[in-house]
């Protein structure tokens, strides 16, 4: 009997021992490949069985396995399952997802210049949309317009085709750094954006992100509300593509074509875009069209070396929308556009009406050259040359009589060339380094002309450059092909200005990040030269005698820190600082394009930012949410106003030492509390306030100062005053719930309050009235067979669904009349204005192969 025992209890130990040898411990962390960010609630299912688990906020998943080997299924909607092996406890690093579609498993070329959050271990004040999002609701809008669901972010979507704008934290794309695949794309001579210029950025769009404040850029730029950086498409690891066609209100239409041929077995692999689009427009009378190509060249020789060529650009035309009263909205309906020219002879608007009071025309393809190169496994360089020779008219109709009689084109054209460069080394485990250098040689032609001659044959014109009276015989066309491919280099053939700008700037910055345990801190510098030249012709007082200004040299830095400390896996503090001494922008030192060449004087100094931040973010397997408080101080800027009337005795104002803070408060919170239910919300509370007054200075024809004389004030009355444009509380929720197998309806609410009209260096800014929209949209994506490699996909938006009337922005300070009759939500409509769009829609169908 004692035997038997002892042989039972021998069985049972076997038995247990061996079930709790053949136990498995599988981890690893799920990554987004589009932007190499962790992927939360990620699937992990043991193959073959019901065992799984799910990954957290940062990606990270741990299953325990009653079998010694195996294979785990790894899954995410709308990314491509992988199925890895395991054999006893394993932990498989990383494991990259890719989303399903057609533009899926991209490689990003030139990584090491594009300053993602991701790279940075210290946090900022970040928001990311990828993609599948980008595709989903970009629809016919703008970029700024799929971003406003982000806190401190609002789009204002202004009147016609390409002419949105963003303000982040209370700033305006002059002061919102906006950079292509690691470039700086924001003007060189105003710092302004022009979306004309990047309408088919969404259709390349691999991911846009958007740094609040201080931002991860280490390069010297104008980011003082933040950085947005668009990252493109360049190789695709498989061969597909797609087609797509896109319906919308107001007849709009846009078809595209994608195809990509994969990596070959040698390295190399290509893809093109191409699309057209053509619309009415929303506002009468922008109508509009253009074309998007994308071409991409990828040659990987070995895996130390990648190269990647890519050109890019969108030509298109668009007639403007002109501004208005807030009556004369309200008397005519918000699609109202003061520049219908309703007093013009039909019969003789130019090219049949195709204005009819004037049309912008651009074509401003850019091209990049990238090469990744990794020395070794703690080294690495990143380079990227880039190119944009961009030409750009407005053509406005010239009328006598009641006919037009030809175009006028003011051409604002460019060559633009630089390069940026970044070597990256991990010099120990917890200590990062990298230096590296930016480059950037522009040269802007500005000049009239001639677009198109309707019922004279030339155009009388007269200046001493051009030897006294002459004559205007050629036409440079209306549409974006003439005018690249026939920019008018004939002196001779300009009128009313002519003048060329050199800028060129040079800089170097580097960055060094310490990372051990849960401490996290970086130190992060830059040091630029920009130079300015400005030459006359039109107006220069010799025969064929141009006229250069002296050349200003301008040196800015910035200065940037921060650090982290992880509290415990869910919770993490962060602060950082910074200060830039920001160069001024070219037209901010000259006179405008009236005829001098000759420097503003005083001279402006350069301006002064100083940013604060700290945040706090906090995750968990269903919740994660970040919360940031930050001040900034713009101090020394510069107002310029080029608005003087003829037989004045001065035509421009400049207002020096104009100050802003701007403060406040963002909380982002991102729920998943089913596996197909997302909501998501925001709300940021600011306040940005004018501290102190300007002062004054007014400059006559030949740049004279004449502020001495009774023509003006010499103080700006700023002290106080809200800071115009943008919402400083904002507030938004949005939801995303899959009911069937790729079968989703998505909505998001925006709220915005505390708006003020734009008053400039004036004073009395104007209290707005709040408002709030609705969107919604609609997917779903059919399988076409087994591998999943072929699909259709349906998409449909519907924007301010519920058709809200809302004042979007003012211009103006006239207080509200004492007759009732004359305001408009107690807002006088004689103060311009524009309405937002009403309720707009989107019809999507594309087919993946």
């Amino acid at each position: 009997m004692k035997n038997i025992t002892r042989f039972l209890f021998l069985v049972v130990t076997f038995i247990v021992t061996t079930n709790a040898m053949a136990q498995s411990t599988v981890t690893g962390t799920v990554i987004d490949a589009e932007m190499n960010a962790p992927l939360p609630a990620a699937n992990i299912i043991e193959k073959g069985t019901s065992n799984g688990a799910s990954s957290d906020f940062d990606g990270n998943f741990t299953l325990t396995s009653q079998a010694n080997s195996g294979e785990v299924v790894i899954s995410y909607v709308g990314y491509t399952p992988i199925t890895v092996s395991f054999n006893g406890d394993t932990n498989l690093g990383s494991i990259t997802l890719t989303s399903d579609n057609s533009l899926d498993e991209v490689v990003i070329i030139g990584s090491g210049v594009i300053d993602l959050a991701e790279d940075r271990k210290t946090p900022i004040a970040v928001s990311t949309i990828k993609a599948k999002d980008i595709q989903e609701k970009g629809g016919n809008s703008d970029l700024p317009e799929v971003l406003k669901s982000m806190p401190s972010v609002q789009s204002v979507q202004a009147g016609a085709f390409g002419d949105g704008q963003m303000f982040l934290r209370g700033f305006d794309q002059t002061n919102t750094a906006f950079l292509l695949n690691g470039q700086p794309i924001n003007g060189m001579e105003d710092g302004k954006m022009y979306w004309s210029n990047w309408s088919g950025v969404l259709d390349v769009a691999n991911a846009v992100q958007v740094q609040r404040g201080l931002g991860a850029s280490k390069l010297a730029i104008s980011s003082v509300g933040g950085t947005v950086n668009i990252v493109t498409k360049t190789i695709d690891r498989r061969q597909g593509g797609f087609l797509q066609q896109m319906v919308a209100n107001d007849n709009y239409t846009k078809t595209t074509a994608y195809y990509s041929t994969g990596v070959s077995e040698k390295g190399w692999s290509f893809a093109a875009l191409l699309g057209h689009w053509q619309g009415d427009g929303y506002v009468n009378y922008t109508n509009g069209q253009g074309q998007t190509y994308f071409i991409s060249v990828g040659y990987q020789p070995n895996e130390k070396h990648a190269l990647n060529f890519l050109l890019t650009g969108a030509p298109q035309w668009h007639a403007v929308a002109g501004s208005g009263s807030i009556g004369s909205f309200l008397e005519n309906g918000r699609k109202y556009n003061s520049w219908n020219f309703d007093g013009v002879n039909s019969s003789n608007t130019i090219s049949d009406g195709k204005f009819p009071g004037g049309r912008n025309i651009y074509h401003k393809p850019v091209a990049n050259l990238s090469w990744d190169w990794t020395i070794n496994e703690k080294s690495e360089l990143s380079t990227v040359v880039y190119g944009s020779m961009g030409r750009g008219s407005f053509a406005q109709a010239i009328t006598s009589d009641g006919d037009v009689i030809y175009a006028r084109g003011s051409n604002n054209n460019h060559d633009w060339f630089g390069l940026v460069t970044n070597y990256n080394n991990q010099l120990t485990e917890s200590l990062n380094f990298n230096i590296g250098a930016d480059a950037r040689f522009y040269n802007g032609f500005h000049f009239r002309d001639v677009r198109e001659f309707i019922v004279v044959d030339s155009v009388g014109a007269y200046s001493e450059y051009n030897g006294g009276d002459y004559s205007l015989t050629e036409a440079g066309g209306i549409d974006p092909w003439s005018v690249f491919f026939n920019p008018n280099t004939d002196h001779g053939q300009r009128f009313g200005y002519d003048y060329e700008e050199q800028i060129n700037y040079a800089g170097i910055f580097g960055q060094l990040e310490y990372s051990k345990d849960k401490l996290s801190a970086f130190f992060q510098g830059a040091l630029s030269n920009q130079s300015h030249v400005r030459t006359e012709f039109l107006n220069a007082q010799e025969e064929g005698v141009s006229e250069e200004s002296d050349k200003v040299n301008n040196l800015g830095y910035n200065l940037k820190a921060g650090a982290a400390y992880e509290i415990s896996d869910m919770h993490k503090v962060f602060v950082n600082l910074g200060y830039y001494s920001r160069q001024p922008f070219h037209d901010t030192l000259f006179q405008d394009d009236r005829g001098s060449n000759v420097l503003l004087d005083p001279e402006v100094e350069n301006e002064k930012v100083t940013g604060f931040e700290i945040g706090y973010q906090f995750g968990s397997e269903k919740i994660k949410a970040n919360l940031n408080a930050y001040h900034t101080t713009w101090d020394n800027r510069t107002l310029i106003d080029n608005n003087g009337q003829d037989g004045d005795d001065f035509i421009s104002y400049q207002t020096l030492g104009v100050k802003q803070v701007h403060m406040g408060v963002e909380l982002e919170v991102m729920t998943n509390p089913f596996r197909n239910l997302e909501v998501n919300g925001f709300i940021s509370l600011g306040d940005w306030k004018f501290d102190g007054d300007g002062a004054i200075t007014a400059f006559d024809v030949n740049g004279a100062d004449v502020s001495d004389t009774e023509l003006t004030t010499n103080v700006a009355p700023l002290d106080g005053e809200k800071v115009g444009g943008a919402a400083q509380v904002t507030a938004g929720i949005s939801s995303k719930y899959e009911f069937l197998p790729r079968f989703s309806i998505d909505a998001n609410w925006n709220w915005y309050n505390d708006l003020h009209s734009n008053i400039g260096a004036g004073s009395n800014a104007l209290s707005l009235p709040a408002y709030d929209t609705v969107d919604s949209g609609l997917s779903y994506k059919m399988l076409l067979c087994d591998d999943h490699s072929k699909s259709l996909q349906f998409r449909v938006n519907v924007n301010n669904v519920f058709d809200e009337v809302y004042l979007e922005s003012v211009f103006g300070n006239d207080p509200a009349s004492a007759i009732d009759s004359e305001n408009y939500k107690g807002i006088n409509k004689s103060n311009t204005g524009r309405f937002g769009y009403g309720r707009t829609w989107n019809v999507t169908l594309r087919y993946n192969f």
